[in-house]
């Protein structure tokens, strides 16, 4: 695959809301959630912006693009910096995702959970209790696998919002 590649932070300054984007903080998410928000821009026609300090693969659609921050530079930043509150997320960081929501933007995991104001707060005091637990060397480390009913579980979500907010 030869994804089109923005370098540079100019790509989305200054831009307003008329329809929405899907940004996704592709670093940690599977290949299969990748390829399946691909195929959905592609049938809806939706833009979708794939964010990395990496290339990372996805299904090619000419309304999905690659962009890699600048070495020193977050991708978490970037999403933060361009999102705009009509705008979906797709992102495991539980703190951004925080931040994405005080935004006013969809936020999505990669497991089909949607995070709002009142769930994040849970979340994020789960998150950082296991990271206390682990730090103290008293949790094992490494995330589950993701499993065949978790793509369904994800599928099901991503398109529930997109009906949600009037997409299908």
């Amino acid at each position: 695959m030869d994804p089109v590649l923005w370098k540079g932070r100019e790509l989305f300054s200054g831009r307003r809301c008329p329809e929405m984007i899907i940004w996704l903080d592709a670093d940690s998410l599977p290949r299969k959630v990748r390829d399946i928000v691909s195929r959905a821009a592609c049938r809806e026609g939706l833009e979708a912006v794939f964010v990395a300090n990496r290339v990372v693969e996805f299904e090619p659609c000419r309304l999905c693009r690659m962009f890699v921050v600048d070495e020193g530079q977050s991708a978490d930043d970037y999403i933060l910096e361009s999102i705009a509150p009509c705008d979906m997320a797709i992102t495991r960081d539980i703190p951004l995702a925080a931040r994405l929501i005080e935004k006013e933007a969809v936020v999505i995991n990669d497991r089909g959970d949607r995070f709002d104001r009142d769930t994040i707060k849970e979340r994020l005091s789960q998150r950082n209790w296991n990271l206390a637990l682990k730090e103290a060397g008293l949790s094992s480390s490494g995330t589950r696998s993701y499993s065949a009913a978790e793509v369904k579980r994800f599928a099901d979500r991503f398109d529930r919002e997109l009906r949600r907010l009037g997409i299908r």
